[in-house]
């Protein structure tokens, strides 16, 4: 080691790792006695760190939680993590949320040496608009909920109505928060409609107090990001959009590769391209195949077909009078 500072700042490190560590393995991988661990933790404790001592033959240290935070040590990969961290949650996080960690980045940078100072100035974050952040009080106590495996109680603004309209009051069982889009869902169990729901935070408003505890369900198919990409597609369970067409575009391939996300894209010709894509409905798909402004030919199934025919109605119409109403509304 190069001196006690750094020796120190690699024993805090590995307290951070695990729960206990026996004093005999600390000084083997800091190539130090035990003795020499034993000040190092005095030292340690002198700092406000709560390291206990565990008895037996082999000893050993477990690095607790205490009431106030004591000086913080970070080597310099753990300080760049750190700070970049703070800089892209204050470019991307939301009002509230971007404010905090913008305050909390301003801190860490005004200690970092220089050296690691000029690397994190060169992280350039460029904030996109994005969807409403929720409250940070909000973001805690569902969290909190999760966490605790506690039922949870709120009032819900549904998407669709308005961000002051009626709330409708909820009873879930709180499973994960996550961040998808620029945007905070709660994916809970809804104890009242025996179903998976996603709830933007943002439109949350907890109810006090919480719940009974409840035994921890899984997610359908086990595994959340796959039951996410699900939802977000309109479909139950499986990761699949609910409605899937095939049709070929009068473009060439590259030129409509780029647009069709998961969509299967083949070439049957130097202008021409067979393409497989889905959406939510039969009306959206067509709508979304309209936007590439070319000629096409419908493969299939009949439904897409019919899709098209509607939307032709409806363009038809709005064409020859801009004030009437939409056909087949």
């Amino acid at each position: 080691m190069t001196g006690t500072p750094s020796r120190m700042l690699t024993l805090l490190s590995l307290l951070q790792t695990r729960r206990d560590w026996p004093g005999r393995v600390l000084a083997e991988r800091l190539d130090v006695s035990v003795r020499t661990v034993r000040r190092d933790v005095d030292r340690l404790r002198e700092l406000g760190y709560r390291i206990s001592a565990a008895k037996g033959p082999d000893g050993g240290y477990r690095l607790d939680a205490g009431a106030a935070l004591p000086p913080l040590l970070f080597d310099d990969e753990q300080a760049i993590a750190l700070a970049v961290a703070l800089r892209t949650a204050s470019a991307v996080g939301g009002t509230e949320i971007g404010e905090a960690a913008a305050r909390a980045l301003a801190t860490v940078r005004q200690v970092l040496p220089a050296r690691l100072r000029h690397r994190v100035d060169g992280v350039a974050v460029t904030a996109l608009p994005g969807g409403p952040a929720p409250d940070p009080g909000v973001l805690v106590e569902v969290s909190a909920a999760v966490t605790a495996r506690e039922e949870l109680r709120f009032d819900h603004i549904p998407v669709g109505r308005a961000p002051d309209g009626a709330a409708v009051p909820r009873r879930v069982e709180p499973h994960h928060v996550v961040a998808s889009g620029g945007r905070w869902y709660l994916v809970a169990w809804d104890l009242d409609r025996a179903d998976w729901r996603l709830f933007r935070l943002d439109r949350m408003t907890p109810r006090t107090p919480t719940g009974p505890r409840f035994a921890p369900r899984q997610v359908p198919g086990d595994d959340l990001a796959t039951f996410l990409s699900a939802r977000f597609k309109g479909s139950g369970t499986a990761d699949a959009w609910a409605c899937t067409g095939e049709v070929v575009l009068s473009l060439p391939a590259h030129e409509v590769l780029p647009y069709v996300g998961d969509g299967l894209v083949e070439a049957v010709g130097p202008d021409r391209c067979r393409l497989i894509t889905g959406s939510w409905s039969w009306v959206a798909l067509a709508a979304s195949l309209g936007r590439f402004d070319a000629p096409l030919t419908v493969v299939s199934p009949p439904e897409l077909t019919a899709a098209f025919a509607l939307l032709a109605a409806r363009y038809g119409a709005a064409a020859e009078d801009p004030h009437a109403n939409s056909a087949g509304r």
